[in-house]
């Protein structure tokens, strides 16, 4: 999946900072990937990373998907030239995802819809899904927003350092999916106007997620 050569781009994997190093593979040997020194995005200098450092990585199959996964930094050595060894999870743990658009995870968040002119009773409820772009909410009995409203939905994410981040992203309705049998209905709902570090958020909330669920073996 992975072959020599290939760019890696990595990023501290607990940060919300958009940081990012980019490196090549040199070489690979079973769990191991050995790369050349990353280098700052930014700045274009040499990034220092110190073992046991935990990262998020990221590549680009020949396919044209990006495969992301979950590395840290083992060692540092030198043959020809230095190098940094970086463990890595195998293609069965790649989380794999379409170049230009955001990964949906289908999982519970909680929400809490509120008008911004009183368009709608605020309500309680819970996501069947979530990724940077939006989600799905289940509409409550209370729940009713008229497709098209522009309304604030406060987010908390639940992040797997045990961490909660609560936000506040100004939201559009999309429609009303009609629930079948004894479901409840559904509204997919748009973020607008969401800042860079909100997204980079919700980014790592869905990669995070998705990499649990390859541990339990959910597709």
């Amino acid at each position: 999946m992975i072959n020599i050569g290939d760019t890696i781009i990595l990023e501290p994997k607990n940060s919300i900072e958009n940081e990012k190093y980019r490196c090549k593979l040199v070489e690979k040997k079973g769990e191991l990937i050995y790369i050349d020194y990353p280098v700052s995005m930014d700045t274009g200098k040499t990034a220092f990373l110190l073992e046991g450092h935990q990262l998020k990585g990221s590549f680009v199959g020949k396919d044209n998907t990006v495969y992301l996964f979950e590395t840290e930094v083992k060692a540092r050595v030198k043959n020809d030239i230095p190098m940094i060894v970086l463990s890595y999870p195998g293609e069965e743990q790649l989380v794999r995802i379409q170049r230009r658009q955001f990964v949906r995870v289908d999982t519970s968040v909680d929400i809490a819809a509120h008008p911004i002119k009183g368009e709608f009773t605020p309500f309680v409820t819970i996501t069947s899904d979530i990724s940077a772009g939006g989600a799905a909410l289940i509409l409550p009995p209370n729940g009713k927003i008229k497709p098209g409203t522009i309304f604030n939905c406060w987010v908390t994410l639940p992040m797997q350092s045990g961490d909660y981040h609560y936000l506040v992203l100004k939201s559009k309705a999309i429609r009303i999916i009609p629930g079948r049998n004894e479901e409840r209905d559904k509204m997919p709902i748009e973020f607008v106007d969401i800042s860079n570090s909100d997204r980079q958020l919700l980014i790592r909330f869905s990669f995070e997620t998705q990499i649990n669920f390859k541990r339990k073996g959910i597709n």
